[in-house]
């Protein structure tokens, strides 16, 4: 395997190498989990690979996700089974074999309003859930459903108001970093040979009469241009499908709706529950996430037609979710104890419904064009499903013999040895010095990868101690985003290599000076450069904060604009 280290070099050789190359087996288009999914997918099939992605790993919607990796317990309302079935059984391999250092078991408290039916409905809805998770043999680990008195969920919950329900029911699903996740896919594809470039954007196709043979680029980080020629383009940019479609002047055979999710982030001791809670809302369902030190609140689901790259939350969006989760809990939460705020786009398929909660969550693989390759829609869970019926189809384009999808067999990194490392943290704890919270915090990132970091720490013991305003994360941490992940500016690092910008109250202002200077000892950056990036930094924190106050999306867009991109984006041509 090569290297699987994303720095600065590293970059610039994949880079050339795809710019020299006669001709790839397969370019991928948009560093989302799709993407990331399909070059890890190809090039674990012996194809020779590139993925390219305008700004940084995971940076649109595989960043702003609700953390789950479910099953999606509603959709079984909507007799959609096969969608069900397929994401318990993705679940699962997560879960056990493909990231079981990023992902974990979290436990859901349903508190039911109405006696009798609705606890045999919902009952049978979760028994089937259970059902078809542990038939698929993906769901060891994780226990069954249970039902609870009113008294037990009280107990369980004390911050749900007893007179809201009835009684409960608890079932189980899982979580994850879905930003660490999605970079991690990258470092892999990139350890088994693909050539990955971030903040490159494809600004036009190739073509040889009707067939597509390849993509321009612009690096975006020193202003020049590349070609390159591949057998299959595989265009995998969610919601930007209809605009990268655009550029081979051709509509495709589907339209993608964005649809805005917003989360709320909360401290911990908001909220007295040892569960998870998942809330029936008049529009949706409401999930109450434990995360770490803190609680994450969401979703809305609505249309989005304003800008892709930074959706904006507004201050409507923030009053209706804590109006709809404080029905139900005995201290109301006020802004004041909002922390952080994050606003997502899911790609849907249009369909016939006016109502983005109501399209579908499938996903669909078409080839519109000779050489080019189109996946939509989908769910953030089934991922691999998705890359693999892409890279299906880029391979019935390129002919001949390519073996098989094995990347149900293929751990991401990180994750082997990592129940060995688990159960050695206390001994770790021991051996470094360090706290053996802290050890299982880098496990719970890093896995197996930890050692890594560790030598960081050694050769510089500075790097242990935490950065100024987030005490959950180690200096460490900022520079290995830097010298391994990819981190190419601040916002990278605060955003989404580590939670940061929405885990402080102050959305990292504090600690963004100390970060940049860590970063930039990486990264050779100049006084100036540090400058610059702590001042887009804190601009971007400002224009967001600012437009949580809109009453309206146009307002709340317009004012999140106001923060200017870290690397201006080429033209598309």
């Amino acid at each position: 395997m090569r290297s699987a280290i994303l720095s600065p070099a590293r970059r610039d050789s994949d880079i050339a190498a795809m710019a020299a190359a006669d001709e790839l087996d397969v370019v991928v288009v948009g560093g989302g989990v799709v993407g990331a999914g399909a070059a890890l997918d190809a090039v674990t099939r012996g194809l020779s690979v590139g993925l390219v992605e305008m700004r940084d790993w995971a940076s649109g919607t595989s960043s702003r996700s609700s953390k789950l990796i479910h099953g999606g317990l509603r959709y079984l309302e909507m007799l959609d089974f096969a969608l069900v079935r397929e994401a318990l059984k993705e679940r699962g391999l997560i879960v056990q074999t493909l990231a079981p250092h990023l992902a974990r078991p979290v436990r859901f408290l349903y508190p039911l309003q109405h006696r009798g039916w609705e606890r045999f409905y919902a009952g049978a809805g979760v028994a089937l859930y259970d059902t078809l998770g542990f038939s698929s043999g993906h769901s060891r680990g994780l226990p069954r459903h249970r039902h609870l008195t009113r008294r037990q969920a009280v107990r369980l919950a004390p911050a749900l108001k007893p007179e809201s329900m009835v009684g409960a029911l608890q079932y189980s699903d899982a979580q994850l970093d879905d930003a660490r996740h999605t970079m991690t896919i990258v470092r892999t594809a990139a350890a088994y040979g693909a050539h990955v470039a971030s903040r490159c954007r494809v600004i036009g196709f190739l073509r040889e009469g009707e067939r597509v043979t390849g993509v321009r680029v612009r690096d975006l980080e020193h202003d020049r241009e590349f070609e390159v020629r591949a057998k299959q383009v595989i265009n995998a940019t969610g919601v930007w499908t209809d605009e990268t479609q655009a550029l081979v002047g051709e509509r495709g055979q589907f339209k993608v709706r964005a649809s805005k999710g917003i989360h709320l982030v909360v401290p911990r001791d908001r909220i007295r529950s040892s569960t998870g809670i998942i809330l029936r809302t008049a529009k949706s369902v409401l999930f109450v996430i434990p995360w770490g030190r803190h609680w994450i609140i969401g979703t809305t689901d609505t249309e989005w037609t304003l800008d892709k790259a930074h959706p904006a939350a507004s201050s409507v969006d923030i009053d209706y979710l804590l109006n709809e989760v404080n029905k139900v809990l005995v201290t109301p939460l006020e802004r004041a104890d909002v922390e952080g705020v994050y606003a997502g786009l899911r790609p849907l398929l249009s369909g016939e419904s006016d109502e983005t909660s109501k399209l579908s969550r499938e996903h669909t693989v078409a080839s519109a064009v000779p050489g080019l390759v189109v996946v939509a829609g989908g769910k953030y869970t089934t991922y691999r499903v998705m890359a693999k019926d892409a890279v299906d189809a880029a391979v019935h384009g390129i002919g001949g013999s390519v073996p098989p999808s094995v990347t149900e067999r293929v751990p991401l990194l990180g994750a082997e040895g990592f129940q060995a490392l688990w159960n050695r943290r206390r001994a770790l704890a021991a051996e470094t010095g360090l706290h053996v919270a802290r050890i299982e915090h880098l496990l719970g990132r890093y896995g197996s990868l930890v050692f890594e970091l560790l030598e960081l720490m050694e050769r510089d013991p500075a790097l242990r101690e935490p950065v100024d305003g987030a005490d959950d994360y180690l200096k460490a941490e900022i520079v290995y985003g830097a010298s391994h992940e990819g981190a190419r500016h601040l916002e990278d690092a605060m955003t989404r290599r580590t939670r940061i910008s929405i885990e402080a109250f102050d959305r990292g202002e504090r600690t963004a000076a100390q970060a940049a200077e860590l970063m930039g000892g990486v990264l050779g950056w100049t006084d100036a450069q540090v400058k610059r990036e702590v001042e887009h930094y804190l601009l971007r924190v400002r224009a967001e904060r600012a437009s949580q106050e809109q009453t309206d999306d146009d307002t709340a867009d317009a004012t999140r604009l106001g923060a200017p991109e870290v690397v201006p984006l080429a033209p598309a041509s």
